[in-house]
């Protein structure tokens, strides 16, 4: 297959990278990062998944996830659900599991590579499945931190594993571009 034909698409876990990248110690720029998945052939579909509270005046995540709707991203949400668990105490469930993987499904007869974003092993039986309908399948988490962000079996199913660490130098934000973004500068 040529490198130029290869049909990419991205499913990122935001929850999972958002921690994987703070155990790290670094901010993803999420522009970078396309910019780096579009040199591994045509980037198909980017996808970002994350739940979010709807009944809150202020999120923190909406302004991302507002960028990332405006700039070349997929924006998959929906609201998390609040439940008091068996010992009185008010939980609250935000799980995108079902819908990157129905999403993959959908799309793998399409493309050629998948890059998930998550390290998360209840992914495991979605990357055998997509990796059986010829797709190659990349996953990005880390083991360079402790403990380590990725499940050993999903690690081990993945055609491929990219440690987030060694992608921080062409994906993170510098300290300076995170102040700058703090205080409106950008």
């Amino acid at each position: 297959m040529s490198f130029r034909t290869n049909r990419v698409a991205i499913f990122i876990d935001g929850p999972n990278l958002y921690a994987t990248s703070r155990a790290l110690g670094f901010d993803i720029d999420y522009s970078r990062l396309l910019r780096e998945f579009e040199g591994r052939g045509q980037l198909m579909r980017a996808c970002y998944y994350t739940t979010v509270i709807e009944d809150q005046e202020y999120s923190s995540i909406r302004p991302l996830v507002d960028w990332l709707d405006y700039n070349g991203y997929t924006v998959v949400t929906k609201p998390t659900k609040e439940y008091i668990d068996a010992n009185g105490r008010r939980r609250v469930k935000s799980n995108m599991d079902i819908e990157l993987a129905v999403n993959a499904m959908e799309l793998a007869p399409h493309i050629d590579e998948m890059v998930l974003f998550s390290g998360d092993g209840d992914f495991r039986s979605l990357i055998e499945a997509v990796q059986r309908r010829g797709v190659r399948v990349t996953v990005v988490s880390s083991i360079a931190c402790q403990p380590a962000m990725v499940a050993d079996e999903l690690r081990r199913q993945a055609d491929e594993f990219l440690d987030l660490k060694q992608l921080q130098p062409r994906i993170g934000r510098s300290p300076v571009e995170r102040i700058r973004t703090a205080v409106g500068e950008a």
